[in-house]
């Protein structure tokens, strides 16, 4: 399995961005798939999740701001982002969590 971010960017506070994780590989299986970010000097944190039923979590930070969802046929999980804060700045990463598989992130920049 291979996982591609994409849809960071600059963005200025209370602004919205979706972003979108592509996967390709013959082992894809949406068993559960992840997002996570890393701020700078930050340890790598979990965001959101989304596994096989299509059951969502959130982490409390994120919390009606953030909204995971899925596309199997288009083989793409998103990570719709609102109400963009500076301290949502990070690089965001994709992950399949059945497969322990990191894509390369996508960076989110919140500043005026």
């Amino acid at each position: 399995v291979q996982l591609q971010a994409s849809g960071g960017g600059l963005v200025q506070p209370g602004g919205s961005l979706r972003l979108s994780c592509a996967a390709s590989g013959t082992r894809i299986t949406f068993k559960s798939m992840s997002w996570y970010r890393q701020a700078p000097g930050e340890e790598r944190e979990w965001v959101a999740r989304i596994d096989a039923g299509g059951s969502t979590n959130y982490a409390d930070s994120v919390k009606g701001r953030f909204t995971v969802s899925r596309d199997i046929r288009q083989k793409t999980i998103y990570l719709q982002i609102n109400n963009l804060k500076p301290d949502d700045t990070a690089v965001y990463y994709c992950r399949d969590d059945f497969w322990s598989v990191w894509g390369q992130g996508t960076l989110v920049t919140v500043s005026s």
